[in-house]
């Protein structure tokens, strides 16, 4: 099939309403739509980004009709939405809600939705733009866009646009995501499809550009001559809870690093882009994903680190072990925490390493980037009280609470030298208020608009996979004999702690919050 040149320019998203269109959620009936997609849908209307000209079409296997989704609408959206609601936006969204029951396999079901669509256009003026969503099993999204191709609703013209949003796991490796990628390249577009990923929806990821780039004191240090390391912690007090059966096929390596760990290593430690245009900003991190050195299989075995929970506490409740969760087998070798030492091979970071972990059934819920500056010289206190220097460290708090602090060092008053550690920071809500949000709004408004900024390319889809896949391997051909390793509810297991140590370093704090104020000896938490 031949695919469209037409270019798609995004205009800055900054109070641009989304052009008329028409979102077509494959797998409506599922948690994604209930809890994230409707409502983010919900809150744009709201703040008065999406276009009067919008409706919606849902698709699943489940008996519907129209009316009924419609009603069930009605329902979720005092259930779930993240902020107010009011009758009058209730009703204007109900209206713009479509059904159509169908199999995804089945051709006669995208000639109903052709047909669909057509009426759409007609009553609500969509101008026959559409983006459809693929909230289904990743076994579904090439067969759909297939269908989609088959049936000529992806071809972009002058007239309108035509897009397809891929949730992730996008692969199970570096093969599949290069089939996946080929697949989808014979009906769309590179253009058209947007790769959606979730944390990038977060104010704290899109402020690292802005925070690094924006602000001239920073920049001239972020380097291997200013920063010892970098350290990435994505983790989480919850299990698999009832997603065991896709869980024990994925695990926390396949579901958290190639995704949402290397995105945030990307924008950390990227080049300036010469705009923030997508694909200038995408160019930049596709170069820092694939100077990620990979590892051997050597490698493997001592710098990358697994982990599966066994029973312990959630606060005062006692939690299961992951082989006794629902779904999971009960000899599984799926993980549940991993931590890795990734070096960037390229001139700003040689030699500083990257370490990341994460996990479920840690003890708190908390995902942070914390830049550690080399400590200064400490041969000007010789002579004083004090008998260490802490070196700075810069925190980017992406959730729960969203924020950056920084500490240094000042002198404690008194007569004595001594030096305490002042943490200085700010919480996004206390400057600048807060608003209703999924994390899926910026994201789904992106994709009204063409901005591809957010969204991964298949260059950089493929980058991450050669770093994860010969970890794979390796895990695959030795199944670990030491699982479960770590309580439900501690950090993890010894080895994470350990892959750390061996280079004269600790986990910051075991990821908890930053301290107020420490001690000249650092003991004070």
């Amino acid at each position: 099939m031949a695919v469209s040149t037409m270019p798609e320019v995004a205009e800055p998203s900054i109070g641009r309403v989304g052009d008329p269109c028409v979102m077509v959620i494959f797998g409506a009936g599922g948690d994604l739509t209930q809890r994230k997609l409707i409502p983010a849908l919900y809150n744009l209307a709201a703040a008065n980004l999406l276009s009067k000209e919008f409706a919606v079409i849902g698709i699943s296997h489940e008996a519907m009709s129209t009316e009924q989704f419609r009603e069930k609408f009605k329902k979720d959206i005092k259930q779930f939405a993240t902020g107010e609601t009011n009758d009058e936006q209730t009703e204007w969204f109900n209206k713009r809600l479509y059904y159509l029951t169908g199999d995804f396999g089945d051709p006669n079901s995208y000639a109903k939705l052709r047909d669909l669509l057509q009426q759409v256009d007609k009553d609500h003026g969509t101008q026959g733009n559409y983006f459809y969503y693929m909230a289904v099993s990743p076994t579904f999204f090439a067969p759909i866009v297939q269908q989609l191709g088959a049936a000529n609703l992806v071809s972009n013209t002058d007239e309108h646009w035509r897009r397809v949003v891929i949730e992730k796991p996008f692969g199970r490796d570096l093969d599949s995501a290069k089939t996946l990628n080929s697949q989808l390249l014979q009906v769309v577009g590179e253009k058209q499809i947007y790769r959606i990923d979730h944390y990038l929806g977060k104010e704290t990821v899109q402020n690292i550009l802005a925070f690094r780039f924006a602000n001239g004191i920073f920049e001239p240090i972020w380097n291997r001559r200013y920063i010892d390391h970098v350290e990435i912690t994505v983790v989480e007090t919850v299990g698999v809870e009832q997603r065991g059966g896709y869980y024990d096929q994925s695990g926390t390596l396949r579901d958290m690093v190639p995704n949402h760990i290397f995105q945030l290593i990307s924008l950390t430690a990227m080049e300036p882009p010469i705009s923030f245009q997508a694909d200038a900003v995408r160019d930049e991190q596709a170069k820092i994903l694939h100077a990620i050195s990979p590892l051997s299989s050597e490698d493997v075995l001592t710098r990358a680190v697994r982990g599966q929970y066994g029973e312990g506490h959630e606060g005062q409740a006692r939690v299961p072990a992951y082989r006794s969760e629902p779904k999971v087998a009960q000899d599984s070798s799926t993980e549940t925490f991993v931590a890795m030492k990734l070096n960037i091979d390229n001139w700003r970071w040689a030699d500083v390493p990257f370490y990341l972990r994460t996990g479920k059934r840690m003890p708190q819920r908390h995902t942070e980037i914390a830049i550690q500056f080399r400590r200064a010289p400490f041969v000007l206190f010789r002579d004083t009280a004090v008998e260490r220097l802490t070196p700075n460290v810069l925190v980017l708090n992406i959730q729960p609470e969203e924020g950056i602090s920084l500490s240094f060092g000042a002198k404690m008053p008194g007569p004595i030298m001594r030096l305490g550690n002042v943490n200085m920071s700010f919480a996004y809500s206390d400057y600048f208020g807060s608003s209703p949000s999924t994390g899926y709004e910026r994201l789904l408004h992106d994709c009204m608009i063409g901005d591809q900024t957010l969204f991964q390319r298949a260059d950089m889809v493929e980058a991450g996979w050669s770093v994860v896949t010969p970890v794979l391997d390796v895990w695959k051909a030795l199944r670990p004999r030491n699982f479960p390793n770590y309580a439900a509810g501690t950090w993890g297991p010894k080895e994470a702690e350990e892959l750390l140590s061996r280079d004269g370093r600790k986990w910051r704090l075991n990821g908890g919050p930053p301290a107020k104020v420490v001690s000249a000896t650092g003991n004070k938490s």
